[in-house]
């Protein structure tokens, strides 16, 4: 047996093994100097992200290679989601700095489970095959559970966490289910080879429908879509905001990253199948998502039903690249490549959005209701233009970010066909601006019920600040970002 065993390729790997590696080195570093240096932890985390960025930029050739068996593969997709899922990650810990040391739950493992959740997002946007997925979205599930209950004093924070942990478990037993079904109709676990059966017509039929129902249900869940949604609102609510924010941002590039893998690239031959699955909870969400948002007093709840909203809007350009049964391929490259740009753009304004909820917090006090929004204005109007750039392009008003990339799912639609449901989601749309520009309205035009010096540190402002910007200057200029998204498709597919 032993002779028959060939030596993987390590280079494509490079970026998942250096975390790994760093992650013991934290681990380490914590056990030994973490009661008197606990700076030490959060620097290492942050160099580990820094270098993981290198070694993939370094490593990164436009050329797609497939290593362990191929099990694993590095194409322009995964180096690029690679790298907006450590930019993520690294804005979350300059954000949760503060927060994280106020509430004494800066320790070690804190970093620790964030590098392995981190690692797992990596092992997701690479997958080549059904396993490979499955132990990255479990390792990448395991630690935010962890996280999630890390307050462990917080009985609120442990129930959000069991909530995740027993809905998780059921949602990944429904993708590994529908994964065993899909590998019983193809006799293929790798999603290359699944996409071969269907081209040949080799696939059991009836068998591979019935795993799709499964799979898709199993990726909803993690995007978070009706009727799949129900952990997000307990979830964001009962978390640590800093947690929260790490819930709702970088873990989104990777879902994405898994629906793109299997649908897109394995199971495109049974396109019409899944669209209208995808179409019916992209539909839902975006209803159901900015109507019970409307009803909510506490801000992390309501961008929790405007998250399932937002994963709505991005079903939509996943859902519209096969238009009547066929394929064009400048078509849908635009269908894929607006939802990329969707997933992108969603992630930038959420980190915003909580980070200027972290900026209001402070030690023994969250600042997590909307009347602790009221009078910002006067008290720090640069922050306060900062919020009203992340509600605007939000609620997709021009020109924000989230206008333009609204736009490109909308047109997506309407080019598949779906003009009907294009208009439902513009009229939800509208509907969903009623609960941003509340927030924009409490900050400017109500007078303020805390009158306590914003006391955030300079990392977070200066990081908050650019933020802001980036969304205003991609708003103003989108065809950079568009174009980026659309390359990267157009290499990888």
């Amino acid at each position: 047996m032993l002779n028959n065993f060939v030596t993987p390729d390590l280079y494509p790997a490079a970026p998942e093994i250096f975390l790994l590696l760093m992650a013991f080195l934290v681990l380490f570093v914590d056990l030994v100097f973490g009661a008197t240096h606990r700076w030490m932890a959060a620097m290492l985390t942050v160099i580990t992200l820094f270098g993981c960025a290198a070694i993939t930029l370094v490593t990164s050739d436009g050329q797609t290679t497939l290593t362990f068996s191929n099990m694993f593969v590095d194409d322009l997709l995964s180096d690029f989601l690679k790298l907006m899922t450590y930019l993520a990650v690294i804005m979350m810990l300059v954000y949760s700095r503060q927060y994280m040391a106020d509430r004494g739950l800066d320790k070690g493992e804190f970093y620790v489970l964030v590098l392995f959740a981190t690692l797992g997002m990596m092992v997701m946007i690479s997958a080549a095959n059904l396993l490979t997925m499955y132990l990255g979205l479990e390792l990448m599930s395991l630690s935010l559970y962890g996280l999630v209950a890390i307050d462990r004093e917080s009985p609120r924070a442990t129930e959000a966490a069991m909530k995740y942990f027993v809905l998780g478990a059921l949602g990944s037993g429904l993708l590994l289910y529908g994964m065993s079904m899909i590998y019983g109709a193809t006799g293929s676990l790798e999603i290359g080879g699944i996409a071969q059966a269907l081209y040949q017509d080799q696939a059991e039929r009836s068998a591979l429908v019935f795993g799709l129902v499964f799979l898709v249900a199993g990726v909803a869940f993690k995007l978070g879509l009706v009727p799949f949604h129900m952990w997000i609102p307990d979830v964001y609510h009962g978390a640590p905001t800093a947690i929260t924010m790490f819930v709702g941002s970088a873990p989104k590039i990777a879902a994405f990253a898994m629906a793109l893998r299997l649908l897109v690239y394995g199971l495109f031959g049974i396109a019409e199948d899944w669209q209208q699955m995808l179409l019916v909870m992209a539909v839902l969400s975006i209803g159901l998502g900015n109507l019970a948002a409307i009803a909510q007093t506490n801000i992390k709840r309501m961008l929790a039903y405007s998250a399932i909203s937002h994963m709505g809007y991005m079903v939509l350009g996943l859902m519209a690249g096969v238009v009547g049964g066929r394929v064009e391929a400048f078509t849908a490259l635009n269908a894929y490549s607006s939802a990329l740009y969707y997933t992108i753009a969603y992630v930038m304004m959420t980190l915003g959005a909580f980070g200027t909820v972290l900026l209001l917090s402070r030690a023994g006090y969250e600042a997590e209701n909307l009347e602790d929004f009221k009078g910002l204005n006067q008290r720090s109007p640069w922050f306060a233009a900062m919020m009203l750039i992340f509600m605007f392009s939000m609620a997709g008003i021009p020109f924000f970010i989230g206008f333009f990339a609204k736009f490109a799912v909308l047109l997506a639609a309407i080019k598949a066909g779906y003009t009907m449901v294009a208009v439902i989601a513009v009229m939800f749309s509208l509907v969903g601006a009623f609960y941003y520009l509340r927030v924009v309205k409490l900050m400017y035009f109500d007078s303020p019920v805390d009158s306590a010096p914003i006391t955030a540190g300079l990392d977070l402002r200066v990081l908050l600040s650019l933020n802001g910007i980036a969304v205003a200057a991609f708003g103003l200029f989108p065809d950079q970002l568009a174009l980026i998204c659309y390359t990267t498709l157009a290499r990888s597919l």
